[in-house]
């Protein structure tokens, strides 16, 4: 991801992070009245960290009366959040957010609270005020289900996010069963001469032949939960829609991340970045509102982050399905159009980016 919250909210939900680390990233946290900083613990949970490495924090940078200045309105700031500075050692300062929401009354100095704690920051300007400390999900990092555990979230934990967990249950089995399926898709064989669905009797591609991969339409994060549990190794960009249902602070408390994202707009990684991109009923929520932007110009996005022999698997209604392989020959993708083994209206779209476009 690239990003930076000089003037907007980075898009993540508040509370979805154990530690943020900027290592002479040259952000001016003294400035505008801490608010970069303020951002900083929006991200942070109860007890995370923030761990800041620059050239100022040295002893020798700090015998400059400008820099003394600067470094004291730092200090400052982040004791107005009720950070603990922890240690400083050479050019590197641990600060720890407090796990205590009455802290923030009995300062002397510091940020106001928030009255409205959105949990929709999608580039939002910067909000001065400390969010997060009515949350449900202000829960101390030692108190957390411990990673892997937390994948699997317990009824508590999904009624936070107002999920009933046999819908959660029947997601994590669903996503499992699919996930079997889609891997053994993952070859040349389907788009030969004489394509087929790879048998038993064919090699199975290996455990770790993917790397990035990017889930356009999320949801519970069901998808990378399963590909984690299938012993692949991973690692997977949940994408929430901004007009589909924000199940992002679901996701980063399952342990995953993620981010919301309008893909209309360009999103905002390097070219090259993914080996597969993944999309289930993507193109039905797209049917369903109205957008600036179409399906080609989406999958011309899908295409700049997709590395070559990249693979993009889609599930969706068999009519949406038809229509965007249309839109992928444009491309010159190979593709192919599967049904699934269950029975459904549904249909799988595979396709694989070509190294040499032909």
């Amino acid at each position: 991801m690239i990003g930076s919250f000089a003037t907007k909210q980075l898009p993540y939900p508040y509370l979805s992070f154990d530690m943020v680390h900027c290592a002479k990233c040259n952000i001016e946290w003294y400035k505008n009245d801490g608010i970069f900083l303020v951002e900083v613990n929006r991200l942070l949970r109860p007890d995370g960290y923030f761990v800041w490495t620059s050239n100022l924090n040295t002893h020798r940078a700090l015998r400059d009366k400008e820099n003394q200045k600067k470094w004291t309105a730092i200090r400052d700031f982040a004791e107005g959040l009720c950070w603990e500075m922890l240690s400083q050692q050479d050019e590197t300062i641990v600060w720890k957010k407090t796990n205590k929401r009455d802290c923030y009354n009995s300062r002397k100095s510091g940020p106001e609270l928030c009255g409205h704690d959105p949990e929709s920051p999608y580039y939002q300007p910067l909000n001065p005020c400390i969010s997060g400390t009515r949350s449900q999900r202000w829960i101390p990092i030692e108190y957390r289900t411990t990673w892997p555990s937390q994948a699997r979230q317990n009824s508590t934990e999904l009624d936070i996010h107002g999920v009933h967990p046999e819908v959660f249950a029947d997601d994590t089995s669903s996503w499992d069963s699919m996930v079997r399926n889609y891997w053994s898709l993952l070859s040349p064989l389907i788009f030969s001469d004489h394509p087929k669905r790879p048998g038993d009797e064919d090699p199975q591609p290996p455990f770790n032949m993917l790397r990035n991969v990017l889930d356009m339409n999320a949801h519970f994060g069901g998808f990378n939960a399963a590909l984690l549990k299938a012993g692949k190794s991973v690692w997977v960009m949940n994408v929430v829609p901004t007009d589909a249902p924000n199940y992002l602070p679901l996701i980063f408390d399952r342990g995953f991340i993620g981010v919301q994202h309008d893909w209309c707009d360009a999103f905002p990684t390097y070219p090259r970045t993914y080996d597969m991109v993944h999309a289930d009923g993507f193109l039905s929520l797209q049917k369903n509102h109205k957008h600036r932007c179409s399906t080609l110009d989406i999958f011309l996005e899908v295409d700049r982050i997709l590395r070559p022999e990249g693979w993009v698997i889609i599930r969706d209604a068999a009519p949406l399905i038809e229509a965007a392989r249309s839109v992928v020959t444009q491309l010159r993708w190979d593709a192919r159009v599967l049904d699934l083994d269950i029975a459904s209206d549904e249909k799988l779209l595979v396709c694989q980016k070509p190294f040499l476009r032909k």
